[in-house]
């Protein structure tokens, strides 16, 4: 009886073994194989999302297409203000007529800055990036250009951003403006403009500059008495439709029709990226969102 009663306890015991492997070899109590992610389908012409942490590459359509670039230029604009030696942001620039006239002229986006006031070069940034103000582009191209005409420091402006954008490995661009008003020759690509939001993301006033949602300046006028300006409200609609959403800018035109350069960041991950042509602008804002949404869920 006893021999009898082992041997069922070693067959038992031999079937959970049997059990056990069959369970481990189905892969029941290995992980869950992680469920494939679904390429999105966008509008716009071109995009690219990069992982932030190593510019590896987590979308691309396009990617290296020539394109009009529209008021996502300013993001050069301002990353080479940012990058001269010895930046003052408290410094103050007097408003010339000549911005203003030039806001006329091209029917541009504007930060409704007013001839004769002083505004400061930080506030001149919060300008060009959140009502896209091609016043305050102006304004900076004039202060931080060189030259002895305002023409020549325009030009020299323009030179610093190619110059730049050559530092940063972006070979498929070129700047014929300082705010994407192009005379022809302006273009970039999805990820050219990826790569330069990830360089520009590295100095702390920009990444400072392009999460805000809402900036009112005070600016010194010619009397000097104190002028309180409206709010600029940031045209980048994404700080408040996606969580986790850190910059970058906008864009738009007749050619460049309506673009987006995007960066958000979550669970610690950042995802950086670009679409350009889309068709409006919920439609660029639709587009992000797919291409952020991808591009972490490809993180995991």
């Amino acid at each position: 009886m006893i021999t009898a009663i082992k041997g069922i306890r070693v067959r038992r015991a031999a079937a959970v073994l049997t059990t056990a492997s069959a369970v481990l070899a189905g892969g029941v109590l290995a992980a869950a194989p992680a469920q494939a992610v679904t390429t999105p389908t966008i509008v716009a012409k071109t995009g690219y999302v990069m992982n932030n942490a190593n510019s590896a590459q987590l979308y691309g359509k396009g990617a290296n297409t020539k394109l009009s670039t529209g008021s996502t230029t300013k993001i050069m604009s301002a990353a080479v203000v940012l990058s001269q030696t010895n930046l003052n942001l408290d410094a103050k620039v007097t408003i010339q007529k000549a911005y203003s006239d030039y806001i006329v002229a091209n029917n541009a986006s504007s930060a409704h800055l007013i001839v004769g006031d002083k505004v400061t070069v930080r506030q001149l940034l919060y300008g060009l990036m959140l009502p896209s103000g091609c016043d305050a582009a102006y304004a900076l191209a004039d202060k931080f250009g060189t030259g002895t005409t305002r023409a020549a420091r325009v030009k020299n402006f323009i030179a610093k951003m190619n110059n730049k954008a050559k530092s940063f490995g972006m070979t498929n661009t070129h700047f014929d403006s300082f705010d994407g008003i192009g005379n022809g020759s302006n273009y970039s690509t999805a990820k050219d403009l990826t790569v330069l939001a990830s360089k520009a993301l590295k100095n702390s006033t920009f990444r400072t500059v392009v999460k805000t949602k809402s900036y009112t300046a005070k600016t010194v006028t010619k009397t000097g008495s104190i002028r309180t300006m409206g709010a600029w409200t940031n045209t980048n609609t994404l700080l408040s439709s996606y969580s986790g959403t850190i910059g970058v800018k906008t864009g738009s035109g007749p050619e460049a029709k309506y673009c987006l350069v995007f960066a958000a960041t979550r669970n610690g991950k950042t995802v950086v990226g670009t679409v350009l042509a889309s068709s409006s602008v919920t439609q660029r804002a639709t587009d992000a969102t797919k291409l952020l949404n991808y591009g972490f869920a490809k993180l995991g």
